[in-house]
């Protein structure tokens, strides 16, 4: 399931600086089967709980695996989001070449993979870090936001202003899949020490 949303989260971007109609699509199709592994995984999960009824650190391990597969169908989402804005932009000429959006991307797409392979090795400095990395993407959604509302205010209107709003749209996604990672990273936190962190400062 992580292998597959990091890989919609790409090919969202990707889409979006080729304007590519037809990866975007594919993005869209491919919300279903991340969807179904959701569901999928909680079924199990329950049927775990049921059955075996663990305790302590197995039933922490449970617990996160849920929290961490919602977390990941929402990314997809978010995902299918920008790949949906893609469409809506079509074949306009991009208001300004995209920089910040591809590194955003890159940087939450790294911190989707570093949060599963925290859960699987259970490493909690990697965990740790992943969330320090969320200040980062905050960063670069904040100058991103900036430059953009700055282009608005410089009379920008009809189809150039409704694009700037798609793009914020888009650095917003990839900045809340940034948080579901972090998201998942506090979980592993907590599977591995039984502790309740808040490691991103929200």
């Amino acid at each position: 399931m992580g292998s597959l949303v990091e890989e919609v989260i790409a090919n969202s971007v990707l889409s979006l600086a080729r304007q590519d109609r037809t990866l975007a699509e594919q993005v869209i199709q491919g919300d279903k089967p991340i969807d179904d592994l959701e569901l999928s995984i909680e079924e199990q999960c329950m049927q775990l709980l049921a059955l075996q009824q663990p305790l302590a650190k197995d039933l922490r391990t449970v617990g996160t695996i849920l929290k961490a597969s919602t977390d990941l169908e929402r990314m997809a989402d978010q995902a299918t989001n920008i790949a949906e804005l893609t469409l809506a932009i079509g074949s306009s000429p991009l208001i300004k070449p995209l920089i910040d959006i591809p590194r955003m991307a890159e940087l939450a797409r790294g911190m989707v993979h570093d949060s599963i392979e925290a859960f699987v090795r259970e490493d909690e400095q990697l965990a740790r870090d992943v969330c320090q990395e969320d200040e980062e993407v905050d960063l670069l959604y904040a100058s991103l936001f900036e430059e953009l509302v700055g282009f608005l205010s410089q009379g920008k209107e009809g189809k150039d202003a409704e694009q700037i709003v798609q793009l914020l749209f888009t650095a917003r996604a990839l900045e809340r899949i940034a948080d579901h990672a972090t998201n998942i990273s506090e979980r592993v936190v907590y599977m591995i020490t039984g502790q309740v962190v808040k490691l991103n400062g929200f």
